[in-house]
């Protein structure tokens, strides 16, 4: 089992802590976080922003790879693609659930469904990353 403590102080300071990502699991064949939906997280209507879900999901396909390839190795988004489903509420939780769909020696895809409390899907998010 991968040492979520030792992630969790990797991305201690950076974009993913102010938006408040949690990590639950952390494998190499899947990464589980959640987001709390905070007011400042949301559109003018109290619904978790667009770009706060995309930046959720691109952060857990980031630890994904990280968790895949060789010591020293860094790691760059070079394409997303997300389709929302519905909306998340204001003072409810999300979760991210990150799975590959390819783990090649150059570029990995990951696939994060995030979905609601009661587990219906807020959105599917597709990324490449890069190996550097």
């Amino acid at each position: 089992m991968t040492d979520i403590a030792a992630l969790e102080a990797r991305l201690r300071g950076l974009f993913s802590d102010l938006i408040g990502l949690t990590l639950v699991q952390a494998e190499p064949d899947r990464v589980v976080a959640t987001l709390r939906v905070r007011p400042d997280l949301c559109t003018a209507g109290g619904i978790l922003h667009g770009g706060a879900i995309m930046a959720f999901a691109d952060t857990l396909g980031a630890v994904a790879t990280v968790l895949n390839i060789p010591e020293g190795a860094g790691t760059a988004t070079i394409e997303s693609k997300t389709n929302f489903f519905r909306p998340a509420p204001v003072e409810t939780t999300v979760t991210g659930t990150t799975t590959p769909l390819n783990k090649g020696r150059r570029t990995q895809t990951w696939e994060t469904r995030v979905t609601s409390a009661e587990g219906k899907l807020v959105a599917v998010v597709t990324q490449t990353q890069m190996v550097l």
